[in-house]
């Protein structure tokens, strides 16, 4: 049985209590929007490809949410984001972590620099490794809807969405498509957008896969990579770019190189 699973960690340290105190008055620069964003991550085991994809009514989120590398896996960060999880995220991995020791030790070692408009509580991000492991943590004050939903070799996050069918469709499209992972994780954004997806409607969306040697070229893991930064239809678009990908891959044309 799958559950939706919602994470509450509450830390509380002298140090974060006197840096709190000794705060300038001073009112803090303005903070960008939460990326209200649904995600999927994803492992391929007869490839050994690993992937995200992601789609939010914000500019270009392509530009931060996923940071990948073959071998290791994939790191989503969204909502209250702080791009440095990606990071660190694959630091780890490559450190030899499990997914769900990352996320705690990522969070807890967060210094919540800016609690009151930009807190670590509000944080989403989701981990999945070279085995298809996953592991993914919701803050309490990620604006609502939101949560996630693992699967089979998958996980699904998302905030500000319509509700949990988002999750739930998604994990259900990636398990039952078949093809190249890059189908898959677009069935699901589809899927996701078909159950309500961002409430604040959509803007861009991104996917990026990578496997040890697979990529175009000599010496490129990176088997895809594409943004559409600014549509009204994005998940349409990159639907349109990814068949058009793997119509050229089915004849040789997207070939690695040996």
């Amino acid at each position: 049985m799958k559950r939706v699973l919602r994470v509450m960690l509450v830390v509380v340290t002298l140090p974060a209590l006197v840096a709190g105190a000794q705060r300038s008055s001073a009112p803090d620069p303005p903070m960008p929007e939460p990326a209200a964003t649904f995600s999927i991550l994803g492992y391929d085991p007869a490839t050994g490809e690993v992937g995200g994809a992601v789609q939010s009514r914000v500019f270009s989120v392509g530009n931060g949410v996923l940071t990948a590398e073959a071998g290791l896996g994939v790191v989503a960060t969204q909502a209250i984001v702080d791009v440095s999880y990606g990071p660190k995220g694959i630091a780890l991995l490559r450190a030899g972590l499990e997914p769900d020791a990352i996320i705690k030790a990522i969070w807890d070692s967060d210094p919540d620099p800016n609690p009151d408009n930009w807190t670590k509580q509000g944080r989403q991000f989701a981990v999945i490794n070279g085995q298809g492991k996953t592991a993914v943590f919701t803050g309490p004050k990620a604006t609502e809807w939101a949560g996630h939903l693992q699967g089979k070799y998958c996980t699904a996050q998302g905030n500000i969405l319509a509700g949990e069918p988002v999750v739930h469709g998604m994990i259900k499209a990636f398990e039952s498509t078949t093809g190249h992972l890059s189908a898959r994780l677009t069935a699901a954004l589809e899927a996701g957008q078909a159950a309500g997806g961002d409430k604040r409607g959509m803007q861009s969306a991104a996917i990026l896969i990578v496997g040890k040697g697979q990529g175009v070229w000599l010496n490129n893991d990176t088997v895809l990579r594409l943004q559409v930064d600014d549509s009204p239809e994005p998940i349409q678009e990159l639907r349109r770019l990814v068949d058009g990908w793997n119509e050229r891959r089915a004849k040789g044309q997207q070939r690695a190189v040996k």
